[in-house]
């Protein structure tokens, strides 16, 4: 049963500047609500106990969003507010289920994850990125259940147009279903004539634990980074299975302010 998640929240946010100059684009509201919670919301729901944040120093204001009993008592002292009883109720649970390391150089999803290594507990963790949201259905729940199924790691994937398949992992397939096939291998950033497919990796993966061993293994790649992709395809290529896992929610792209803009726009319509 997979139990913990690893969210890598210690990149730059340069998309979204200049908003991130003060404030990590993970705790930037959307329809009220940082992007963090939506992504912690979605995990408790699929069973998630225990979350790994990966932060660098100078995303500290994470932790202190969770971590900041005393300026919560002070107000609730004075203010007896309920709305704020129950939002301080909310964060204290949060606080029993996370746990932090850092990565203060940005060295990629693989270096992050790789962080991560003493604190895994099971065979399989999951692993989200923060920029991503899917709403309306839940992605992790879903990837758990093909997990089970297939005893085998997942990646969350959805159709893209052709002509964007240059932004994005793609993924090889074959013996597709309804809502799944097998990975057969990762391309990233593929030219529109070498893509395999336009099936995109979206920020939802189910990983084993020996990832690790392959991640340890790799030499920088692309942008002087250690890449997660590179060591998925490794293992790929020594036979060990992957699916796809074609999500039945809603995608939004929430690391660029465009994205951002568009995100509250539809979680808003959504709940009207």
């Amino acid at each position: 049963m997979i139990k913990q998640a690893i969210i890598p929240l210690a990149g730059l946010g340069t998309r979204m500047l200049p908003l991130t100059s003060v404030m990590p684009k993970e705790l930037m509201p959307i329809n009220g609500k940082p992007n963090l919670e939506y992504i912690l919301e979605e995990c408790v729901e699929a069973g998630i106990k225990e979350f790994i944040f990966i932060i660098s120093e100078e995303k500290s204001l994470i932790k202190k969003y969770f971590f900041n009993d005393k300026f919560y008592e002070k107000i609730i002292k004075k203010k007896k507010d309920k709305r704020i009883k129950k939002e301080f109720s909310k964060i204290k649970k949060y606080q029993k289920m996370i746990k932090f390391v850092y990565q203060n150089k940005p060295k990629g999803t693989g270096d992050a994850v790789l962080k991560c290594k003493k604190l895994i507990k099971g065979d399989y963790f999951l692993m989200l990125l923060a920029d991503d949201l899917i709403i309306n259905k839940n992605c992790s729940k879903e990837m758990i259940k093909l997990h089970k199924l297939k005893k085998s790691s997942v990646i969350a994937t959805k159709k893209v147009e052709k002509k964007a398949v240059s932004r994005w992992g793609i993924l090889s397939i074959k013996n597709k279903k309804k809502n799944y096939f097998q990975i057969n291998d990762v391309v990233e950033k593929p030219s529109i004539k070498n893509a395999p497919s336009n099936f995109a990796i979206i920020g939802r993966y189910i990983l084993p634990k020996k990832i690790f061993y392959e991640i340890n293994k790799l030499k920088p790649g692309q942008g002087g980074e250690i890449h997660i992709t590179d060591a998925i395809r490794n293992l790929i290529h020594k036979k060990n299975k992957f699916f796809g896992n074609i999500f039945k929610g809603r995608y939004l792209d929430c690391g660029t302010l465009k994205g951002y803009i568009n995100s509250g726009a539809e979680i808003y319509k959504g709940k009207k």
